[in-house]
């Protein structure tokens, strides 16, 4: 039996006894990004990963689902996996149909392992682009895989900088399925949300086939206040942000916990809360159900309804 590895010096596990929401979350919404992390004992992390987390099992992601009122989850590949996506998989096949997911595939993938992903639930492929998670993401190993998923309907999640962008919306574009972008593109909150990096990420966003999670505040903000201690406020300085990207794309933008927030070195958040700064963003009942029910039912089980 193989030694565990310990984790990661610093890291900071998910908050254990997440609040109730005082906002309710209207039937059939969908948490459209979210992780699982081993059991290392049953699932191993990849050698060549950049941290060691916590575990974080379909058991517990599913207990979260629902004290938060969730109804479904898409449970996207977590790099400390690298490519090899049991756990993901386990985890959609034991929701009973409420998960889809989100692979890390290599160019070299066949046809049938495709298949397989697919009849298990998998609905995508992710490409990561911050280069303290991954090593460089050569991009014609990436278009490669955009060309084999293309087939199967299934779409590329982009996690990236905003700053990055220029470098890399040409390539973006170029590729032959629908883009959903992780946590607005990362914006720099400290600066206008009129001002030209998020304007160009929005005139992105508009020029292709791209949809938008409206995600990750915790990540996002700096002078919060943090998603703690009853705080139904938080992060005032990422919502500007947020509100944009809805009103501007109100059939494309999706939400997501992030659960169990990986790499966060500042604090942990309380889900619950993270739950109730929805209204801060979506304000009106219209917008809350299309980013949590319609638009994600759309992406991810069309023809289901909702």
């Amino acid at each position: 039996m193989s030694t565990l590895s310990p984790k990661t010096p610093g890291w900071l596990d998910w908050y254990g006894e997440p609040s109730k929401p005082a906002f309710t979350l209207p039937p059939g919404s969908v948490d459209a990004h979210c992780h699982v992390f081993g059991p290392q004992a049953t699932f191993p992390f990849a050698p060549e990963r950049k941290y060691t987390p916590c575990d974080a099992s379909r058991e517990q992601l599913f207990a979260l689902r629902d004290h938060l009122g969730i109804s479904r989850n898409v449970i996207v590949q977590a790099t400390c996996h690298g490519a090899d996506n049991s756990a993901m998989v386990d985890a959609v096949r034991a929701s009973g149909g409420r998960a889809r997911g989100i692979a890390t595939v290599r160019p070299d993938i066949t046809d049938g392992e495709l298949r397989r992903l697919d009849e298990a639930g998998v609905r995508g492929v992710r490409f990561n682009f911050l280069k303290r998670l991954v090593n460089t993401a050569p991009k014609d190993d990436l278009a490669a895989i955009a060309a084999k998923i293309a087939p199967l309907g299934w779409h590329v999640v982009l996690y990236f900088e905003g700053a990055d962008l220029p470098e890399l919306e040409d390539f973006f574009g170029s590729l032959p399925t629908p883009l959903v972008i992780d946590h607005m593109g990362r914006p720099e909150v400290t600066r206008p949300v009129g001002g030209p990096e998020f304007s160009r990420f929005l005139r992105f966003v508009d020029g292709n086939d791209v949809w938008v999670k409206v995600s990750c505040p915790e990540r996002l903000s700096v002078t919060g206040p943090a998603a703690l201690n009853g705080e139904r406020h938080a992060y005032t300085d990422v919502v500007p942000f947020s509100r944009r990207a809805i009103e501007e794309f109100p059939d494309r933008v999706l939400w997501g916990t992030d659960w169990p927030h990986p790499n966060l070195t500042d604090h942990m958040p309380d889900d619950g809360l993270l739950v109730d700064h929805i209204p801060l963003v979506a304000v009106t009942p219209e917008q809350r159900h299309r980013l949590l029910v319609a638009n994600p039912m759309r992406l991810y089980w069309p023809g289901e309804g909702t």
